[in-house]
């Protein structure tokens, strides 16, 4: 009991253990016979326990005694909370972070939390460590950042909310394919029990726990016994007598040749008396076999193709989600494409406009891809019905109204998101694409830069010069529209046989056709189009 006592006043959080397994003992058996997630009444119990002893972790904790000769011999208590112990930017509410506390091992360590790969997404599944902030040995506090972990969509700053020492890095930088739940580092809470963790590795037990939570189990498979049959007896069977071989007449001279040069007389019919080889029947066929090898060599040589030279380029994170979610796009949601081409001098017209009162102010340049943004903003308030994704049990219509933006970069696509851009001037919307499409290239995204997004623009026709392009729906949205570039027409003009010159943009809507039917979207182009044409309009 001296070494139980001790473990629990050297812990800070366990000065309310005694408190708490008397008067909660009930609710803590309930606890502690279920499996792996609490439900939700074991949270509101264990809510109201936490309320009571404020010191006691408020996931789920395992006592584990061992007993020898009848008495208690150690006492300790592992704790695997995966919300709890870490935090990242902005708060993320969507993470789980999966940790494991320990207070006595049998190995002897002294107390330690193992910190393990976060969940950041809800495709998340594995990440990367692109570097670690912190070396071991560093004295870590609430809020310092740890590492900068990439996952399959951006680089995140995991930080620390509790202060300790960084004891042990289990991945280093660039570690890649890291699984959900594996452990990637361990903390301690005194400095001199760092040395202690030098060659510190997790248990295999830790990263089976890690890989079942974040892996659905398979159904065993199974195994159909195949009747034994009896063998069947062996018989022997009588062989056909081999015919004796013909007897081959040959000279001294052709048969002295021939065993030089390993030519089989079998395979040579001879021309002298009764069928006799001779050494002009072996010249000879040495002569035809010359001829022979010569001419196969080169047709070898021109049957062999050329050595092909390449490099493999390994998948990046964001190449393999962009994947596996374009790939589920086009076998999962019904595409169709809708094609309109809107004149754009009026809206050049404005733009020059608008820049010139921008440059006069100090502000920044309004570009054509801001203009369409917002028209595609309130053309989605004019057309809700575009705005929604479908689900199995109904179509989700939404209210705000985030345009995500398609920027390529040397990483990888990316797509940050402009929210509420139908209540958002042009200049603001222009400043937020040129911060986020930078910090895009800078591989410095947050999830809040591209999550929540309702509706996507892509546009190859500024930067690229593409005319029209049909462009793949960004799940769980329901459109997608493909903006091409500006060319100059000839067109009627008022008059008879009067020409005229005017600039057209071609756009193409891709719809998911559960969501949006053929109708519905030619409205939404309609829309588009009036707020391209007459962009004053967009200004009311």
């Amino acid at each position: 009991m001296a070494y139980a006592s001790h473990i629990i006043n050297h812990s800070k959080k366990l000065r309310n253990v005694p408190n708490f397994l008397r008067h909660e003992h009930s609710i803590l058996v309930r606890w502690f016979s279920n499996g792996t997630q609490p439900s939700i009444g074991k949270r509101d119990d264990i809510r109201k326990i936490h309320h009571r002893h404020c010191n006691v972790p408020s996931e789920r904790e395992t006592v584990t005694r061992s007993a020898t000769n009848g008495s208690m011999s150690k006492f300790g208590v592992q704790k695997r909370n995966p919300i709890a112990g870490l935090a990242f930017n902005q708060g993320l509410s969507s993470s789980q972070v999966y940790m494991r506390r320990g207070f006595s091992s049998n190995s002897g360590l002294p107390p330690h939390q193992e910190i393990g790969m976060p969940s950041l997404s809800p495709t998340m599944t594995e990440g990367n460590i692109a570097r670690w902030l912190k070396k071991e040995g560093d004295k870590v506090a609430p809020g310092e950042v740890l590492c900068e972990v990439e996952t399959d969509k951006a680089t995140v700053e995991m930080e620390s909310m509790e202060e300790g020492y960084l004891a042990k890095i289990i991945h280093g930088d660039g570690s890649k394919e890291i699984k959900v739940g594996e452990v990637i580092a361990v903390t301690v809470e005194e400095e001199g029990d760092i040395a202690k963790f030098k060659d510190y590795k997790p248990s295999a037990s830790d990263a089976d726990t890690a890989s079942e939570s974040s892996a659905p189990a398979t159904p065993k498979k199974e195994v159909v016994e195949e009747p034994v049959s009896s063998p069947e007896p062996k018989t022997s069977k009588p062989t056909a007598a081999a015919p004796a071989e013909d007897r081959v007449f040959s000279s001294p001279l052709a048969r002295k040749l021939a065993e030089e040069h390993k030519v089989p007389l079998s395979s040579i019919k001879g021309t002298g008396p009764n069928g006799t080889i001779v050494k002009a029947d072996i010249e000879e066929y040495l002569a035809s076999r010359g001829k022979e090898v010569s001419a196969a060599a080169p047709s070898a040589k021109a049957g062999t193709p050329a050595a092909l030279d390449y490099t493999d380029i390994p998948h990046s994170q964001i190449r393999k989600i962009t994947a596996s979610r374009l790939l589920f796009s086009k076998q999962t949601i019904p595409h169709y494409y809708l094609t309109v081409d809107t004149c754009v001098d009026k809206l050049m017209d404005l733009r020059s406009q608008l820049n010139s009162l921008q440059e006069a102010s100090g502000g920044k340049r309004i570009s054509v891809n801001d203009l369409v943004i917002k028209a595609a903003a309130l053309a989605l308030r004019k057309v809700p019905q575009c705005n929604s994704s479908w689900t199995d049990d109904y179509i989700r219509q939404y209210r705000n109204i985030n345009i995500n933006v398609a920027v390529q970069t040397d990483n990888g696509l990316f797509v940050p998101v402009i929210k509420d851009a139908d209540k958002k001037g042009l200049s603001r919307i222009g400043e937020e694409v040129k911060q986020l499409a930078q910090k895009a290239k800078e591989n410095s995204l947050k999830p809040e830069d591209y999550e929540g997004g309702t509706f996507t623009v892509s546009n190859l026709g500024g930067p690229f010069g593409i005319k029209q392009f049909c462009a793949i729906i960004n799940p769980p949205q329901a459109g997608i529209l493909a903006v091409g570039s500006a060319e100059k027409r000839v067109v009627p003009g008022s008059g008879p046989e009067q020409f005229e010159f005017a600039s057209f943009m071609s756009v193409t809507l891709s719809c998911d056709h559960r969501v949006i039917d053929g109708a519905i979207g030619a409205e939404w182009l309609k829309a588009f189009k009036g707020y391209i044409e007459n962009p004053e309009s967009m200004l009311l």
